[in-house]
């Protein structure tokens, strides 16, 4: 989930011994004032039974939440001024009708609806929140989901003329209502900063609300059988409403999935089923599942019996087989309870990926080991002869990490990773600058499922970092000679202390780089789209041309924010003419922060 909200940057720096949390509790109590020890004795004495009635629950909430503003102070989360196109934006009351297009709409672009997911926290920003238990904070990715759409709809001339409409809305999850109603911050951050404020407020959101976070279906947009879908992994899917960006309720698959979903399902090639795995931070704490292609049965459900929780954001599928990446950045409640932080990326322990047949089990897994990395994303996999090949963004350690020095600015500790400074031509993390360890590439594991070898190398050099890959999707779990990805602008993404992505690269697989350093590597073609200015992109998606004779034949479409004049655009690129100026430039009548992942949802006129 890499990279994977108004996004300040906010890695936890502890490494150094923390005090035990029965030590602070300890100190917790002494220092308590004589008003907070009677709220205290009335909230233990809360009655905690299912059956209480509805005014004494009542009253037991309202306790907590006087208890909860007695001894927690909310506060914004700092925005630097590099790091303004993060904040939040108001929602739209209606779409609004789009008239400066420079260039034009292809008159052979499908009609449908570019949309994008991405963080806009409630209350103008991330929250962090204070008290004698210490701090706990938002992490970057969290903040409510936001939808932004722009439809596109043919005139009955044959293409000639467009209709484009531009949309925002809030992906209202349950969690989302509640603060709505109650008009406030009201969940405590509970991911990162103090273990033992982190613990209580675990506790307390709980006891409040019935769940330890905010679901923030955030990150993701899918479609299954028709139907579409916002996610993030911790939770289920919410069903929307690509034209009016109405969450429609939750899809937990007719009650059976209990879950969260990863952020990226994928359809089986030729079945069309769709293949899940969620995670927890309790055993069983990885369960696979495919779903029918109608949607409406889950046919397969697995516990993969893993021994640790790993954050995992994306899988693989070929014909046959489930891919399964299990690699060292975990959630370990034990770990928060001893003094360390929930999340963290253990740099010396194992990496591996499985594949796995399509309705196998756990015993089923045939398990590859590999050099321990970071991947949040996967280009593409498939079978070559005796091998399954995966394509992914990988780099030696993870945006979302504790492992930092502590008195070190966290901004500085994660701009410093984010590029290559040197060419870099070796494979052992010990070899690396720090400045080279969040530096993403383009990576190929060829995993033989005769032999049991492992064949990795980097398939891209060291001109840009890559990240948000994507396909044509009519190539998903079969051999493709294409990719794209968002090229990470490392002078920018400095300065901001989080990615900025200041264009587009296309991956040529099968034809080899034309420098001569990467052509002693191995390295494949690649060509770039770079964007001028203090302009990045985000939410870049493959749009296929209909009918098209090639794997290239189409068009990528993304969101853009030229941040000299503060405002937004949607560029249409033809991927034949890659590095040419887009064939459309379409102004957008409001900022539209950066985010997360977009698709585009070719869909027949809704009039």
């Amino acid at each position: 989930m890499t990279y994977t909200s108004t996004m300040a940057f906010h890695v936890n720096c502890s490494v150094h011994s923390r005090p035990s949390p029965f030590e602070n509790i300890d100190r917790f109590k002494n220092r308590l004032s004589s008003s907070y020890k009677p709220l205290l004795k009335e909230l233990q004495q809360l009655p905690m039974q299912l059956d209480v009635s509805k005014s004494i629950r009542n009253a037991s909430v309202k306790l907590l939440d006087a208890f909860v503003d007695s001894l927690f102070q909310f506060a914004d989360q700092p925005v630097l001024p590099s790091q303004s196109n993060f904040a939040p934006v108001d929602e739209l009351n209606e779409p609004l009708a789009i008239t400066s297009i420079e260039g034009k709409v292809p008159y052979d672009f499908p009609e449908g609806v570019y949309i994008r997911n991405g963080p806009n926290p409630l209350f103008g920003g991330l929250k962090s929140t204070s008290s004698v238990f210490g701090k706990t904070g938002h992490m970057w990715i969290e903040g409510e989901g936001m939808l932004h759409a722009v439809c596109f709809d043919k005139e009955s001339d044959g293409g000639e003329t467009w209709t484009v409409l531009y949309n925002n809305r809030h992906v209202e999850t349950e969690t989302y209502k509640i603060e709505k109603q109650r008009d406030k911050p009201s969940f405590l951050p509970a991911i990162e900063g103090s273990p033992p404020a982190i613990l209580l407020a675990y506790l307390l959101n709980m006891l409040r609300f019935g769940k330890v976070n905010k679901d923030l279906s955030n990150t993701n947009v899918f479609e299954h059988s028709g139907k579409f879908y916002s996610i993030a992994e911790n939770h289920i899917p919410q069903e929307i409403d690509i034209f009016s960006l109405q969450t429609l309720g939750d899809w937990d698959i007719n009650g059976t999935w209990h879950r969260p979903f990863n952020s990226h399902p994928k359809r089986a090639p030729g079945t069309g089923e769709l293949v899940v795995f969620g995670v927890d931070a309790m055993k069983p704490f990885m369960e696979l599942g495919v779903v029918s292609a109608d949607g409406k049965r889950l046919v397969h459900k697995v516990d993969l019996k893993f021994d640790r929780c790993t954050l995992s954001h994306d899988m693989g599928v070929t014909e046959r087989y489930n891919v399964i990446m299990d690699f060292p950045l975990t959630i370990d409640i034990q770990r928060l309870i001893k003094g360390g932080p929930l999340i963290k990326f253990e740099k010396e322990e194992y990496a591996r990926i499985g594949i796995m047949p399509r309705y196998g089990n756990a015993d089923s897994i045939r398990w590859f080991e590999v050099e321990p990395n970071c991947t949040f994303h996967i280009l593409n996999c498939f079978e070559e002869g005796d091998e399954v090949v995966v394509r992914g963004c990988r780099s030696l350690e993870s945006i979302i990490s504790e492992s930092c020095d502590v008195d070190l600015d966290k901004f500085e500790w994660v701009s410093g990773r984010l590029r290559s400074k040197d060419p870099v031509d070796q494979q052992d993390a010990k070899h690396f600058k720090n400045d080279e360890l969040l530096f993403c590439r383009s990576y190929e594991w060829r995993l033989n499922m005769e032999t049991g070898e492992v064949k990795e190398r980097n398939i891209t050099g060291t001109q840009f970092s890559i990240e948000f890959p994507m396909i044509n999707p009519n190539f998903n779990g079969v051999k493709n000679k294409f990719g794209y990805a968002q090229t990470v602008h490392g002078l920018a993404s400095a300065t901001s202390g989080m990615p900025k992505f200041g264009g587009l690269a296309k991956l040529y697989f099968e034809e080899t780089a034309n420098k001569e350093w990467e052509e002693s590597e191995g390295h494949i073609k690649v060509e770039y789209h770079e964007f001028v200015g203090n302009t990045f992109c985000t939410g870049a998606a493959f749009v296929p041309k209909e009918g098209g004779l090639e794997e290239d034949h189409g068009w990528i479409i993304t969101f853009v924010h030229d941040e000299d004049t503060d405002t937004s655009k949607v560029y249409i690129i033809d991927t034949k003419n890659f590095t040419s100026e887009p064939v459309a430039k379409i102004t957008l009548p409001c900022r539209v922060p950066y985010g997360f992942h977009g698709a585009f949802m070719p869909t027949p006129s809704h009039k």
